[in-house]
């Protein structure tokens, strides 16, 4: 990935989503009747093309912004060709930044949405337990337990070269791999009354964490098993992908002309 100033990533590392609409369950904490409850599935709609980077950033390309005084180092210390791992949300944002400034364009974490758009088939959900029962609150616990037992998730801590996971239908590499990717989507509490309405209170200080399945880790957390980890096993990497903007990405070519806007 070049990271020259005013040079664009290379087409052949970006995957370009047409529009589209899926079901997707909702992310978050859900209540109904102030017990827990699964999260209710909406029909949601990507309306625009979705650039999204087709592998994971780099230790490389991380280091780069290391190299500029723009990020700090890497937990994990790795390097060259295998994903940036041992970073948290707050690292992220950085080199989603830097990025921005070095190419002029305009480069962000996806929302879950996007992800989960960009991870087709591979997509899965927060673990769930079903409703919540008030005579028997830990059989939710049991459940999702059991549930993400069942999915047959093993070990696998060392950070593998971009590809090893293969790709999904829609051309994204290493989706469902062993790198949690994080999202720029804020973890919500949400309540949902008798007739399907939904209120809920965004908690920025957590942000949505997508791999095996869907969950929640707080900002500033480079390992998951160090804590953090909301809940089921923790992940065994954490690191990321960015979207680029189409629109940052006219105004970067029009800046190149020299026409400001």
């Amino acid at each position: 990935m070049s990271s020259q100033p005013g040079s664009p990533i290379a087409a052949s590392e970006l995957v370009t989503l047409k529009p589209g609409s899926f079901n997707h369950p909702q992310p978050g904490g859900f209540l109904k009747d102030n017990h827990p409850a699964p999260a209710p599935v909406l029909k949601e709609t990507i309306d625009a093309p979705l650039e999204i980077m087709k592998f994971q950033v780099s230790a490389s390309d991380y280091d780069r912004c290391v190299s500029d005084g723009a990020c700090k180092p890497a937990d994990s210390r790795l390097a060259g060709n295998v994903p940036a791992t041992g970073v948290s949300f707050i690292d992220a944002q950085a080199y989603a930044n830097w990025l921005s400034a070095r190419t002029g364009e305009t480069w962000r974490l996806p929302t879950d949405l996007e992800w989960a758009f960009a991870a087709g088939e591979r997509f899965r959900a927060d673990i769930e337990g079903g409703e919540g029962d008030p005579s028997d609150p830990a059989r939710r616990w049991l459940t999702q337990y059991r549930n993400e037992v069942a999915l047959g998730r093993k070990p696998d801590p060392e950070p593998r070269p971009p590809g090893s996971f293969g790709l999904n239908s829609r051309g994204v590499a290493d989706i469902a791999g062993n790198v949690w990717e994080w999202t720029s989507t804020c973890y919500a509490h949400a309540t949902m009354s008798s007739d399907g309405t939904v209120s809920s209170i965004a908690n920025c200080g957590v942000h949505a964490v997508e791999d095996f399945h869907r969950t929640y880790m707080s900002n500033f957390i480079r390992d998951g098993k160090s804590g953090g980890w909301a809940v089921g096993t923790p992940p065994d990497n954490l690191g990321f992908r960015l979207v680029r903007e189409r629109g940052g990405l006219l105004r970067a070519a029009l800046r190149r002309l020299g026409i400001t806007q």
